[in-house]
């Protein structure tokens, strides 16, 4: 187990107000997390994140912190302020003063009421880099819409490219364009930071969920500028790449990835089927794609005659790209996931374990570091307001007398 820790990251010169919620905006924020930079993460006093809640599972005997909540939110402080209110609102502007980074997800607009927004704090903290995660982006027909994963896929046409061909069309198994969205976020952070530190001058980001859902249809996106044609289903096959798809074989499913012709080759042999490499049909990768529907069929004859354990090796051996469709157990209990420690634990302050899945980020020099467990809603509030903000503590107390703050959820506290 992984106890939290102090440790030097290579973002340890950088302070982030996270105004984010749910998970594009905590996903981006844990990334600069890891690699050290210190993140506020600002919650309602008692209530808190809406992810606390969405569960089951959570963690032993704390339904305030989801399995959900748990998986982007560590190496945070939390700080719980109303920021609807006049003194909320200041102590936000304050900390705002002494970060590099403010992180948000309101609908278009919406922090403007509490003087949160770029306009009013580049004035006074004219290298802050503002990072503004919505659904659709700050301008545009549908900028005031409230944008979420789900929809996002279905506008966004990710949906329409995922399920099988006369099936419904299906939303990814996790939220990718929240995720997709909060790992663009973070690159356009990091950029904007060296650009800052170079020149002294922050600026806003405008990411869109949209925008990047959009934007990572990558080859499929494509293949329609190319031709005019939207793309359709395939199921688990590829539109650019035969054979590259999920196989039955005698006991289970097996994913051949036929990259190149020469793999083919190799797969051809393999496979007892020497003359596929010759046939002017299947041949070459253009001729295999627009022959798939006789190449196919005959290759899902072969597979079928063999073990998937048989298939596995047989292909690792002749160099052919394959592997098994894993559930996340299997995943997580597969020989280089064990190597790599990617299902690990971190011990936070109250001596409880939360499990979480490492960062893939592996630096040499500056590697990511569990220093912070994912926290309870306002376990960091009296720290941040001492060290940060400046108050004392008869300050802190009337603040927390009339619920503008809260200091921690607790019941130990």
């Amino acid at each position: 187990m992984a106890k939290s820790m102090k440790q030097a990251g290579a973002l340890s010169h950088v302070r982030v107000l996270d105004l984010s919620r749910i998970l594009a905006g905590p996903w981006a924020t844990q990334s600069l997390g890891d690699l050290g930079a210190d993140i506020i993460k600002v919650e309602r006093p008692g209530v808190g994140d809406d992810t606390r809640t969405w569960g089951p599972p959570y963690l032993p005997d704390d339904p305030s912190r989801s399995a959900y909540f748990c998986s982007v939110n560590r190496n945070k402080r939390s700080l719980a302020v109303d920021l609807s209110s006049d003194e909320g609102g200041r102590i936000l502007r304050k900390i705002a003063r002494e970060s590099q980074v403010l992180v948000e997800n309101f609908k278009q607009g919406g922090l403007e009421r509490y003087g949160l927004d770029y306009e009013s704090l580049r004035e006074e903290n004219p290298s802050l880099v503002y990072c503004s995660i919505t659904g659709f982006g700050q301008a545009g027909p549908e900028a005031s819409r409230a944008g979420y994963d789900f929809m996002i896929q279905g506008m966004g046409g990710l949906m329409s490219v995922t399920g099988e061909p006369e099936g419904m069309p299906m939303k990814v198994g996790v939220a990718l364009s929240d995720i997709l969205t909060g790992l663009n976020a973070a690159v356009a952070i990091l950029a904007a930071l060296n650009h800052a530190e170079r020149t002294g001058e922050g600026q806003f980001i405008d990411m869109s969920l949209f925008d990047v859902t959009v934007a990572s249809l990558a080859n499929q996106a494509a293949n329609h500028l190319f031709t005019g044609v939207p793309p359709e289903r395939l199921g688990n096959a590829h539109p650019n790449i035969v054979p590259y798809q999920a196989f039955e074989s005698a006991d289970g499913h097996v994913i051949l990835a036929v990259g190149n012709d020469g793999q083919f080759k190799r797969f051809c042999a393999l496979a007892g089927m020497p003359s596929w490499a010759e046939d002017d049909r299947f041949a070459t990768n253009d001729a295999r794609v627009r022959n798939r529907d006789e190449l196919v069929p005959q290759v899902a004859a072969v597979m079928k005659t063999r073990s998937m354990a048989d298939w596995l090796e047989a292909l690792h051996q002749a160099g052919v790209p394959a592997g098994p469709i894993n559930d996340i157990g299997q995943a997580f209990a597969e020989d280089q996931a064990q190597f790599r420690d990617l299902a690990t634990e971190m011990e936070g302050e109250d001596g409880v374990a939360v499990p979480i899945v490492r960062s893939p980020l592996r630096l040499s020099a500056t590697p990511p570091v569990l220093h912070t467990a994912p926290p309870r809603v306002g376990q960091h509030t009296l720290e941040i307001l001492k060290d940060v903000v400046g108050l004392d503590d008869k300050t802190i107390r009337d603040l927390e007398s009339q619920e503008i703050i809260a200091l921690s959820t607790s019941s130990a506290d």
